[in-house]
């Protein structure tokens, strides 16, 4: 294996950039503190696990939607509200059962930071829980609760891959755009 050279490491660096402040973000959400020592803790988190875990370096899309993201956060924070008072009301409902299953979602996209993030997503949301990904197929297998029929597991089905296609939004590539959105009008015509 060839060594690296600057423009390479450069480019390297750059693309890893927002991974690595994001390590540290979450170091500092981790701790609830905003300071600079907790900054300055943060970086040196970041380093020692980026250096000591050497992964292989993941591709961005090089797309950002400032707007796409923040509807997407609105939305993820309204659904987050919405699932725990359903699952709420699910569990002080004595009268029936919610009603559980595990469905398969079909996803449009392959790209497996995007399936990360639609399974992550998924799962953030109470009511449905990722137990299982088939990758080859890009398939994501939920639990749900509250489910009833045929078409509350298409509803559940369908509101995944509508945060499937909020994703692609906010940060996948022009293809993927262009794939979900196929993907979409075959399902609703």
């Amino acid at each position: 294996m060839m060594p690296e050279t600057k423009a390479q490491k450069r480019r390297t660096f750059w693309r890893q950039l927002p991974f690595f402040l994001w390590l540290v973000v979450l170091w500092m959400l981790l701790w609830g503190q905003f300071t600079v020592l907790a900054f300055l803790f943060g970086v040196i988190a970041a380093i020692v696990v980026t250096t000591v875990f050497r992964l292989p370096p993941v591709e961005l899309s090089g797309r950002f939607n400032p707007w796409w993201l923040f509807v997407f956060v609105v939305q993820f924070l309204g659904a987050l509200v919405w699932g725990s008072l359903t699952v709420a009301w699910q569990v002080l409902d004595f009268r029936r059962q919610p009603g559980a299953a595990v469905i398969a979602v079909p996803l449009a996209t392959d790209d497996d930071l995007l399936l990360t993030h639609v399974a992550v997503t998924s799962s953030l949301i109470p009511g449905s829980l990722v137990v299982d990904v088939d990758r080859d197929r890009r398939i994501l297998y939920l639990h749900v609760i509250g489910v009833r029929n045929d078409d509350d597991i298409e509803k559940q089905r369908r509101q995944v891959q509508l945060w499937e296609m909020r994703i692609v939004r906010a940060v996948g590539s022009k293809a993927q755009l262009a794939e979900v959105r196929g993907i979409q009008k075959e399902v609703s015509a």
